[in-house]
C-alpha cells in the first residue's frame, strides 16, 4: 500500500494538534492546582528573542491549516491572533481541528507535484512541490512549534512526559 498525500498530512496534523490540546489542558490543571496566573505560561519565552508560548500555539495551528489550504486550494479560516488565555488557545486548536475535518481527501490526494508558493520571512516567498512543502516545511514547522510549547510548559513545571507529546488521546 502506498502512502497518499492526504494520509501523510491531515491525520498527522489532527493527531499532533490533538496532542497539543492535551498539553494545554494539563497546563490549565497545573495553573489551577498551583494557583498562579496563567499569563506566566501564555506570555513565557525560553529566550528573549523567541516568540511567546501563545504564538507557538498559533503558528502550530497555522502550519497545519495553511498547508491543507494551499495544497487543496480551499480557503483556510483567518484568525485574528488575539488569544490571550489557555482557554482561548484551546479554542484556536479546536477551531483548526474542526476546519481540518472539512478538507476532503480528494482535494489533497494527487496534488504532490502542485507548485506551492508561500511567504517566508517578512518579504520573501518560496515555491516547492506540495509533497516537498508538506514533508520539509509544513510538518517540521508544526512539530517545531509544538515541541517549543512543550518545552515551555515543562520548563515552567507542568507535569508532562514524552507520552503526552506523542500519544495523548485525540481531541
Amino acid at each position: 500500500m502506498t502512502i497518499s498525500l492526504h494520509s501523510a498530512s491531515l491525520p498527522v496534523f489532527t493527531k499532533f494538534l490533538g496532542n497539543l490540546r492535551h498539553l494545554l489542558t494539563k497546563a490549565q490543571a497545573d495553573v489551577a492546582a498551583r494557583g498562579y496566573d496563567e499569563q506566566a505560561l501564555v506570555q513565557y519565552r525560553l529566550a528573549p528573542d523567541m516568540l511567546p508560548f501563545k504564538t507557538q500555539i498559533c503558528i502550530a495551528c497555522d502550519a497545519a491549516k495553511l498547508c491543507a489550504a494551499r495544497i487543496s486550494g480551499l480557503d483556510a479560516p483567518k484568525y485574528d491572533n488575539t488569544e490571550n488565555t489557555l482557554a482561548e488557545l484551546i479554542a484556536r486548536i479546536d477551531n483548526t481541528l474542526a476546519w481540518l475535518q472539512t478538507v476532503p481527501a480528494s482535494a489533497i490526494d494527487g496534488q504532490e507535484a502542485k507548485a506551492i508558493t508561500f511567504p517566508v520571512g517578512k518579504a520573501g516567498t518560496r515555491t516547492m512541490s506540495a509533497e516537498d512543502y508538506l514533508k520539509t516545511w509544513a510538518l517540521p514547522n508544526m512539530f517545531f512549534h509544538i515541541t517549543t510549547a512543550y518545552a515551555i510548559l515543562r520548563h515552567n513545571g507542568v507535569a508532562l512526559g514524552k507520552a503526552d507529546y506523542l500519544a495523548s488521546p485525540a481531541a
